[in-house]
């Protein structure tokens, strides 16, 4: 975790990121997120069970002095207050309600299973909340094509090859910034990606991803240049960063009609897995490996159908055309 959050921290959380970290080999922002819910949970403990002046604000409550014989005496009916206050003074989304469940029961099954330290886990029974489905904001394919002719200026060849990629290969922001020269190989087409957990997959490039890097790297600086494994560079000769790639891709979804409607980098992938679904009519467990996600259900939500899919299935229904019979008149 991050050297502020583990100041703030006990020991035994320190000793679970250190855990999730590297031996989960979970990624530093989920290992941050996670101990910052249970930093949360700490403070509203103390203060649920009297430790602390209820005028004390949540967030100034410490929590370093939490040891084990405080967890011990932790039960399932804290960890439903606890819930229970999340939801209704916090107004925790249920997607962050889910995760806060979650941090619960991965912190409280690292002391019991993997530490021996509890006699029960007290997260045994929590179920996390229902994620409440939404369908993702994606562009159209005349959008997305709207997009990258709206590419232009001193930086045109690597900004299209940044959207190039977006759109056909549907990778992360993080996954995009991180691409090393050497990660590209083009002996049989494929970019090698690390994703989520240091995981690494193989994506495939089409002609168009293929024809933009090659356009990008021709133009790409040689000279000043501080990371020469990035292949991605911003003006300073540093690999790009992540706000420098949401900059840019802000300023064109503004330029195009896009802008401040809640469009983003990340609706750059969903728009790629739509796009993959709808048009290429691939399967959704292929879609699942170009997307590394480690669920099928996280990519099932891109198979939710169009308003205009919906009319064509109604209209290719058999029975369309069958009318009822009207009596003559005598």
């Amino acid at each position: 975790m991050s050297f502020e959050i583990a100041a703030e921290m006990p020991e035994i959380v320190r000793k679970y990121a250190l855990y999730y970290r590297n031996i989960k080999g979970r990624s530093q922002k989920t290992v941050n997120e996670y101990c910052m819910d249970l930093r949360t949970f700490f403070r509203f403990m103390k203060r649920f069970r009297g430790l602390v002046p209820d005028d004390t604000p949540l967030e100034e409550i410490p929590v370093q002095d939490i040891d084990l014989d405080f967890i011990r005496s932790i039960t399932t009916l804290d960890i439903f207050e606890f819930m229970n206050f999340v939801a209704d003074e916090r107004s925790n989304m249920s997607s962050t309600r889910q995760r806060k469940s979650s941090s619960l029961k991965s912190f409280f099954g690292y002391l019991s299973v993997h530490e021996g330290l509890l006699e029960t886990n007290p997260t045994e029974n929590l179920t996390p909340p229902k994620k409440a489905k939404t369908l993702p904001r994606f562009l159209s394919l005349e959008q997305s094509i709207e997009l990258l002719n709206a590419v232009e200026g001193v930086d045109k060849e690597r900004d299209y090859c940044i959207l190039t990629l977006f759109l056909n290969c549907g990778m992360r922001l993080s996954e995009l910034v991180s691409i090393n020269m050497s990660d590209v190989i083009h002996n049989n087409s494929s970019l090698r990606i690390v994703g989520k957990g240091n995981k690494e997959r193989m994506v495939y490039l089409n002609d168009a991803c293929l024809a933009a890097i090659e356009d990008y790297v021709r133009v790409r600086p040689k000279d000043g240049i501080k990371d020469r494994n990035a292949l991605f560079l911003s003006n300073r000769g540093t690999r790009i960063s992540p706000k420098t790639v949401q900059a840019m891709v802000n300023k064109y979804l503004e330029k195009i009609g896009l802008g401040g409607a809640g469009y983003s980098v990340h609706k750059l992938r969903h728009t790629a897995a739509t796009l993959m679904y709808r048009h290429g009519h691939v399967d959704i467990r292929v879609l699942q490996d170009i997307l590394g996600h480690e669920n099928l259900g996280t990519t099932e939500i891109y198979t939710h159908t169009s308003s205009t899919q919906m009319e064509d299935a109604v209209h290719a229904n058999p029975l369309a055309n069958i009318h009822a019979k009207k009596e003559t008149k005598q």
